[in-house]
């Protein structure tokens, strides 16, 4: 029935949305769907929003003009956090047929009939207390590396976040489903994995509101180390209070997990933590970088952190920037605050004007910017592997060492997902380190 008919996605927001991107575009594969680009004519146009800044909502539009562009005909669906939110709100953009929730986007292709445009939006969405089981995903194909999906949901009541709203309890796959993924990757040839998820830390609740952990994060990864074929493993974000001793050791002596790691702060101020919510303060999270520097000096440690929330003065600002200045981390991913509805953060008073969030969120960049150089001046001189990527950049290909270096070389096709062993040799004007290659050492 849907032999010739085409379907293209978009993905807006984090790695674990790429990852159910691509589980969902299995699914319409599986159902005779051809997948196609998505600036290209498709029959059906799949857009996973993301909910966690202002700006992600506003983007959704312009993708839903530009799909309509492609063919003003085309069956459009919205799924992911936005669509669990703001249903109603979404299902109300010129165009868009159909919005699926939480739970019911992994079954998408049962909820399309014959494609014929609806004059409204409709919506299947449950309430966000129901999305208690769990579905596995992992992204193949999209790029050289994975994205696993090991969790889901998360049980923080951060005041700024409407994540726990969008995605429901904390609950996680079973080690071996993770491990079976792991192990279809591995077959496809893909030589990193990186595990994602909301709150991964928090690896092992079961599914339906089983609290009780079955696992730990650390069981999970000694687990993973033990998978034949996979290069790389590299874990994403985790919280710094979940983030063990136990696990940084692992790590340090892993045949396979690499030493980054990417540790959200949100505040170098104590006094925002605790009107954040957040679950640590700041001592915490520097025995975090300092125990990880002990075991492995030359990791990458990149930060997330949040400007212009609510009561942060100037004098609370400036707090988190020496106190990131101070540090030694490898770069930083900067959040201007935007309020969201339902959150406590907007009852709060010390409203940030915007054009004050804009200015110290310029800060900041240039504070990552200044750090990423100065950690990539530390490499210089070491001898790493790195993982080639496959897009061809200006007539350049660039490419990851195991602890995040960004290199560039003349673009070369057969170096496309291959691991070779290089010597950093030196920084260009764009950033980027040049490198020699280690001639005998071609590893995969």
């Amino acid at each position: 029935m849907n032999a010739d008919k085409k379907v293209a996605f978009y993905t807006l927001g984090c790695k674990l949305n790429f990852s159910e991107t691509s589980t969902i575009a299995r699914s319409f594969v599986n159902e005779g769907f051809e997948r196609v680009e998505f600036d290209t004519q498709a029959d059906v146009y799949v857009i996973n929003t993301c909910s966690v800044t202002d700006n992600a909502d506003k983007r959704f539009k312009s993708v839903v003009k530009n799909a309509l562009k492609q063919n003003e005909d085309a069956f459009v669906i919205g799924v992911g956090c936005y669509a669990q939110l703001k249903p109603e709100e979404l299902a109300a953009v010129d165009g868009v047929d159909l919005v699926l929730g939480a739970t019911e986007k992994f079954n998408v292709t049962s909820y399309i009939n014959d494609l014929t445009k609806n004059d409204i939006g409709q919506v299947h969405s449950c309430e966000i207390e129901e999305a208690d089981s769990y579905v596995g995903a992992y992204s193949i194909g999209d790029r050289t590396r994975a994205f696993l999906k090991v969790q889901d949901g998360c049980d923080y009541k951060c005041t700024y976040c409407t994540i726990p709203l969008a995605r429901g309890i904390s609950r996680s796959d079973t080690v071996e489903n993770v491990l079976k993924n792991a192990k279809e990757i591995s077959e496809k040839g893909i030589k990193e994995i990186v595990l994602t998820g909301v709150n991964i830390g928090d690896y092992g609740k079961g599914e339906f509101g089983n609290k009780k952990h079955e696992h730990t994060f650390l069981e999970l990864v000694k687990e993973l180390d033990t998978v034949e074929g996979i290069n790389r493993l590299r874990i994403s974000s985790i919280e710094p209070n979940l983030l063990k001793d136990e696990t940084i050791d692992f790590v340090s002596n892993s045949k396979t997990f690499v030493p980054h790691f990417h540790i959200p702060l949100q505040s170098g101020s104590d006094e925002l933590l605790k009107r954040m919510k957040r679950r640590y303060l700041t001592n915490t999270y520097t025995n975090r970088v300092s125990k990880i520097k002990e075991v492995m000096p030359n990791a990458c440690i990149g930060v997330d952190v949040i400007v212009g929330f609510p009561g942060e003065t100037d004098e609370l600002f400036l707090e988190t920037y020496n106190y990131l200045n101070e540090m030694d981390i490898s770069y930083l991913h900067v959040f201007t605050y935007s309020e969201r509805q339902n959150t406590e953060a907007v009852l709060l008073d010390g409203v940030v004007p915007k054009k004050v969030r804009a200015k110290r969120s310029k800060m900041l960049r240039g504070l990552s910017v200044k750090k990423r150089r100065a950690f990539y001046e530390t490499q210089i001189g070491n001898t790493l592997t790195v993982l080639f990527e496959s897009e061809n950049k200006e007539g350049y290909i660039h490419g990851f060492t195991e602890n995040y270096v960004k290199v560039k070389t003349p673009w070369n096709p057969e170096l496309v997902n291959t691991l070779h062993t290089v010597t950093l040799t030196n920084i260009d004007e764009d950033g980027l380190v040049r490198f020699n290659f280690v001639k005998s050492e071609v590893i995969a």
